[in-house]
């Protein structure tokens, strides 16, 4: 146990049980590799693992799971699978449902899904489990300063102003009582165990010695990485800005890509002589699997999952509190186009394959991506309600999602979805591919044989190889497939698009950080300095490079290339040296 003395330093650490509250991606990886690390501070025996995952009716039967030495997380978890059941086997991994057993935990991991509603976090199923969490603690054993790190993503100012005063309600201090820490996960479906041990991660806390404990602690399962310590503050403004600039990024993709059908085209060749001169090339233009992490992205049926679509939000929560104008943002800009993108498929498919109104449509991948079982916020969901009140009907396939997903059986399509590809194809007129699971790729012909009755395959996530324009007689649609090369003046004016939105960017993030610095940070060691956030931010492994806050160059309007997000960018303010900075209306800053 760490034992704070009057000087702030924690000495004594003896760490012989850690609890993991929530064993979902996050979680769940975390979890069984550290009880398979046997982990020894202090103590001659390996640290015991306990996870807990609340009673409920979707997740309950997750502590059984694991208790038969059985991870719980779906789709394709290399390494994940065996972890569980040698850490299980060896006694140091076990589930429960009861937060009173990690009264005597001397480290606690908090993986609890946050959300958002509206413009403010949802913090609902995190506050039930920090109260239950408060509750077992106030029960610990006399002396024990337990570690309780909250790996959830926090909207900027959470830790000091949401996590510490829950606590303190409780009667529990930081700092005295316990020492409150965040290390914001970069985990990926389908790549957890990897992402964890060779990613580098952010450690931070409240109290000055906290990050330390967590960086001791941690540094037995990210093997591969870095750790970085930090303050609380910084740690959460670069986990949402990480998601945020990616959301970004592919917003600004989808914009190219739809001036490239507009042009008959070819985005491929854009993106990839647009990274180039970027120096952030990548594989993904060629290679489906891949993870893109160029500056120009690859876009596709929309952007799912839980970081993307909300983490731009909580980056902008307080100053939209304060109603501080976001009229101009990119950041919340990108969240509307890249929103649109299902109905830009489907204008796509129509324009290139005619009116789908009363076809029978079959959506393949409901998963949001590749190999996952993950369906938050699912494009393709969207897309079914779309194609639904377009008069299709709609069946939808996914070898990994369950039929009793809820994020499937709360759109209401789970009577339309099937893990069986023949009754899924035996009628469809027209398919969608909206997930690239490997299993697509593989299985394409014998996909397209299945449906007698195809007239058209709309490819949504780039399974299809770019040069095919039909498979078996069917004709394929997908994006950005143009058959032109691009010209140098297009790309010249795409690049500089790229250019102009990576500072508009930067000089919002410094703008928000000089928000959040007045109101947030009444300590010098608390206060966010850009540059080290540009310095986190790069470390992420999916790319985050952003750049030095500055004047934005003009865009290069020869090739005609629109862009609301350019627009947005060149009415960013470059921040003041002192003061906050504010969003320009007219194209220079507000001076006061």
């Amino acid at each position: 146990m760490p034992l704070v003395l009057r000087d702030g330093t924690p000495t004594d650490w003896r760490v012989r049980r850690i609890a993991v509250v929530g064993p979902g991606i996050v979680g769940m990886p975390m979890a069984a590799m550290l009880a398979h690390a046997r982990i020894r501070i202090g103590e001659d025996s390996p640290a015991v693992v306990t996870v807990v995952q609340r009673q409920s009716t979707t997740s309950g039967w997750k502590v059984g799971a694991i208790n038969e030495g059985r991870s719980p997380i779906g789709g394709v978890e290399p390494d994940l699978d065996r972890l569980v059941q040698e850490a299980h086997a060896a006694g140091l991994l076990r589930a429960t449902h009861d937060y009173a057993e990690l009264a005597d935990a001397d480290v606690v991991l908090v993986a609890v899904q946050t959300d958002r509603k509206g413009e403010a976090p949802d913090y609902g199923p995190l506050m039930d489990a920090l109260t239950a969490l408060a509750q077992a603690l106030r029960r610990k054993p006399a002396g024990n300063v337990p570690l309780v790190v909250i790996e959830s993503t926090l909207a900027p100012s959470s830790m000091a102003t949401v996590v510490r005063a829950h606590f303190a309600r409780h009667g529990l201090h930081d700092g005295r009582d316990l020492l409150l820490g965040n290390s914001p996960n970069r985990v990926m479906p389908g790549r957890l165990v990897e992402r964890v041990m060779t990613s580098d991660k952010i450690v931070a806390g409240l109290h000055p010695a906290t990050a330390g404990l967590i960086r001791q602690l941690y540094a037995h399962i990210v093997t591969q990485g870095t750790l970085h310590p930090t303050n609380s503050l910084t740690a959460e403004v670069v986990k949402v800005l990480e998601n945020a600039y990616r959301d970004v990024r592919i917003a600004y993709a989808a914009e190219v890509a739809r001036d490239c059908d507009a042009r008959d085209v070819d985005f491929y060749a854009v993106r990839d002589q647009v990274n180039e001169r970027l120096a952030q090339s990548d594989t993904a233009s060629g290679d489906p699997s891949a993870i893109p992490t160029g500056g120009l992205l690859v876009p596709t049926v929309g952007v799912g999952g839980h970081c993307l679509p909300k983490d731009g939000v909580l980056l902008w929560w307080r100053a939209l509190e304060a109603g501080v104008d976001s009229s101009h943002s990119l950041i919340l800009g990108a969240r509307r186009v890249n929103d649109e993108s299902p109905a830009t498929l489907l204008a796509l498919a129509e324009q290139k394959l005619g009116s789908l109104a009363g076809s029978t449509v079959a959506l393949l991948g409901v998963a949001y991506r590749a190999d996952s079982e993950d369906t938050r916020n699912s494009p393709t969901l969207r897309l079914a309600r779309l194609l639904s009140t377009h008069g299709c009907r709609v069946l939808l396939h996914d070898p990994y999602v369950a039929p009793h997903d809820q994020n499937l059986v709360a759109s209401g399509f789970g009577g339309s979805f099937s893990r069986d590809l023949v009754p899924t194809l035996a009628e469809a007129e027209y398919l969608f591919l909206c997930a690239g699971h490997a299993a697509y790729a593989r299985e394409l012909d014998a996909i397209v044989r299945m449906a007698p009755s195809l007239k058209g395959i709309v490819d949504g996530f780039h399974v299809v190889p770019h040069a095919a324009t039909e498979l078996a007689g069917v004709p394929v649609v997908g994006i950005g497939r143009g058959r032109q090369l691009p010209s140098p003046t297009f790309v010249d004016a795409v690049e500089r698009g790229f250019r102009v939105v990576e500072c508009g960017v930067a000089n919002e993030v410094a703008a928000l950080v000089d928000f959040l610095n007045a109101r947030y940070a009444d300590r010098a060691a608390d206060r966010v300095q850009v540059s080290e956030v540009r310095r986190l931010a790069g470390t992420c492994v999916t790319g985050c490079a952003i750049v030095e806050p500055g004047p934005a160059p003009r865009p290069d309007e020869r090739a005609g290339l629109t862009s609301r997000l350019v627009h947005h960018a060149l009415r960013v303010a470059r921040p003041r040296r002192s003061g906050v900075a504010k969003i320009r209306d007219e194209g220079e800053p507000v001076r006061s």
